[in-house]
């Protein structure tokens, strides 16, 4: 089990799988859509083979091109998906369609939505967004972590400016664990196609204008022409939950 390795050796076997999968990734058989699809597949089994039970995988139901390619290459992972309260109904209905698919564990605050206006008051994510999502997401986040070697998540470059540096493996200092980010190469185009061909269930938000989706009160749908992300936070200066920074 790789929870007996030390801080050091998980650290460098991160940047052993990191530096193995940048070489695979710039090799031309896994620069097109099909390619970099394969190595995703590549890259699952090999989280899942090298740490067994000692990695889990971040879902929030917004990336279910992640989950389907778990489904597919490491249909054993453990997968969890973090309950804010505040989520959309369509994003709860995708939970309980993957549930059928993968192991999925959710994650709940340790305040409720009403415990939680009783001590910071009505309406907290609009009066401090970051602290909202520190106690619905981040402190839920490190508990569903806690004991573990590696995670999964869904990340890509292409989806905000604070990402275009991910690489496929990682190391998530903060955490002091491996991060493993499968789809981090796949643009746009790729996630399109490959729902498509592979006919994967998506989140019905999708259809109606969403293609970052997060809490409700903090996620409206996006206009044409505007930046996929500018949905989330709008009129904040907030771009990201926590998670990954």
């Amino acid at each position: 089990m790789t929870t007996t390795m030390t801080t050091d050796e998980l650290r460098a076997l991160a940047d052993e799988a990191a530096a193995r999968f940048a070489e695979l990734e710039a090799d031309p058989r896994h620069t097109g859509h099909l390619g970099r699809v394969e190595l995703s597949r590549q890259v699952l089994a090999w989280a899942a083979e090298t740490f067994v039970d000692d990695v889990t995988v971040a879902s929030s139901m917004g990336d279910e091109v992640l989950v389907e390619l778990v489904a597919q290459a490491a249909p054993t992972m453990d997968v969890f998906f973090l309950d804010t309260g505040f989520h959309f109904p369509e994003t709860l209905r995708t939970r309980d369609h993957y549930a059928d698919r993968v192991r999925i564990r959710t994650v709940l605050p340790l305040l409720t939505v009403d415990e939680q206006a009783a001590e910071h008051g009505d309406r907290l994510f609009d009066r401090d967004p970051d602290r909202c999502c520190a106690i619905r997401k981040v402190e839920p986040l490190n508990r569903a972590l806690s004991g573990r070697a590696a995670w999964v998540t869904g990340m890509r470059r292409v989806d905000a400016p604070t990402r275009t540096d991910i690489g496929l493996v990682g190391w998530d200092e903060r955490r002091q664990m491996v991060k493993v980010n499968p789809i981090a190469a796949w643009d746009d185009d790729d996630v399109d196609r490959f729902a498509f061909e592979e006919d994967v269930f998506l989140n019905p938000l999708r259809e109606k204008g969403y293609p970052s989706i997060g809490c409700a009160p903090c996620t409206r749908p996006v206009a044409p022409g505007e930046d996929a992300r500018a949905g989330r936070w709008a009129g904040k200066n907030k771009t990201e939950c926590g998670l990954h920074t």
